[in-house]
């Protein structure tokens, strides 16, 4: 399993500070939109799932990072600033997941604010594309018939 969100960070900020135009940011989904599509036809299954948090829980837990010493490696002052930005990250993401959502690659978005209903969630979706990959053992090789190790 793969986890690499690059790709679609970089049509987010990028666009939310105005760093890009949107003819970049259609060029940006373009090479996704074909990225994805190779790594589909050569076999890769993509399983994309956008864990959305609300606005009020991305807080509680910037806090909870800040209550604590030994979660403060995982807060950034930048976050802080960010969530001034709020809205047009919304934005961004709708536009960059309805951009980039194809048949053989779709997103689920998946509500995160519960970490307990996540897990179950993304472990529902991922059980779900296993069944349809029908993953089996290759079959017995008969040449190895009889074939003792001493």
């Amino acid at each position: 399993m793969l986890f690499n969100r690059s790709h679609y960070e970089d049509v987010l900020i990028t666009r939310v500070h105005g760093w890009i135009d949107a003819q970049e940011c259609e060029r940006r989904y373009k090479q996704i939109r074909a990225f994805e599509t190779l790594l589909d036809e050569t076999g890769t299954t993509l399983v994309k799932c956008f864990l959305h948090i609300s606005k009020d829980e991305q807080k509680a837990r910037l806090e909870a990072r800040l209550a604590d010493p030994n979660k403060h490696w995982k807060f950034d002052l930048t976050d802080l600033a960010e969530r001034k930005h709020w809205k047009a990250y919304m934005d961004a993401y709708e536009s960059a997941i309805a951009a980039t959502s194809t048949t053989e690659s779709p997103w689920y978005i998946v509500p995160a604010d519960s970490k307990t209903h996540r897990n179950l969630m993304v472990a529902e979706i991922l059980s779900e594309v296993f069944r349809q990959l029908k993953p089996a053992y290759p079959p017995a090789r008969a040449d190895l018939a009889g074939t003792k190790v001493e």
